[in-house]
């Protein structure tokens, strides 16, 4: 299987930019999904910006010798030929199992990431030639890094097709938030309620901040109860 890719709305990339990932994780919980959180996906810069993007997936299974070598690298089916496949705008998720000692992407393919328009670069796995990755200022979410190539420990074998990252089931067009907290996955089809429960969790916990800026104890705060939620009702009306 290999999905076609979907752009993501502009304006709903830009209001998930404004929503930390935490926020995410509270509203996915509350429609019941609570495996969402790309486990081992860190930023690698600090200060990298909170970006959103549909994910664009690849998939890594355990390296066997007679595939995993470096001729590989030039195969039909191989990172390279999928960075080109790429679409401007999509988050690359990358299915590595979690392996910590083969680099799955090092400079000059993420210097070809970034010319190619990608938002980000989402694994569980490492990357490779650290300074390079760092200097092609792509957005990078990782498990760490190391020197070794990919092909010491992983075969790659496909991209746009589901993939599991971080123990999260991830499914080509599935929407990707990332920031300082790591990875929150939003499933395609959940996509428009999410955005409209997140944009009030928003609000409603910057509300609560002022409440405790302003000195109010939190039971029956947060969460609210009816005095407070309708205290918040007040002061939410005019901004929706």
């Amino acid at each position: 299987m290999s999905a076609d890719y979907i752009p993501l709305d502009p304006e709903i990339a830009r209001v998930l930019c404004g929503v930390a990932t935490a926020t995410l994780t509270t509203v996915l919980l509350k429609k019941g999904l609570r495996n969402v959180w790309l486990r081992g996906s860190k930023p690698l810069r600090a200060g990298q910006p909170r970006v959103a993007g549909r994910a664009f997936t690849l998939r890594f299974v355990p390296a066997r010798e007679d595939l995993a070598t470096p001729a590989s690298w030039g195969a039909p089916i191989s990172t390279r030929a999928a960075i080109e496949a790429m679409p401007d705008g999509c988050i690359a998720v990358v299915d590595a199992l979690g392996v910590d000692d083969a680099g799955i992407f090092g400079d000059i393919l993420c210097a070809r990431m970034k010319k190619r328009g990608v938002t980000a670069l989402v694994t569980d796995g490492v990357v490779r030639d650290v300074d390079g990755v760092l200097g092609t200022q792509l957005n990078v979410w990782c498990n760490g890094v190391a020197a070794p190539a990919s092909v010491t420990g992983l075969t790659f074998v496909g991209w746009q097709e589901p993939i599991s990252c971080g123990g999260v089931a991830v499914f080509p067009n599935d929407v990707i938030v990332v920031d300082s907290d790591g990875a929150v996955l939003i499933p395609a089809a959940l996509l428009d309620d999410v955005v409209e429960a997140a944009v009030e969790q928003e609000r409603l916990e910057g509300w609560i901040m002022t409440q405790v800026d302003a000195g109010l104890p939190l039971p029956g705060l947060y969460p609210p109860n009816e005095e407070n939620k309708a205290r918040y009702e007040t002061w939410a009306r005019p901004l929706r």
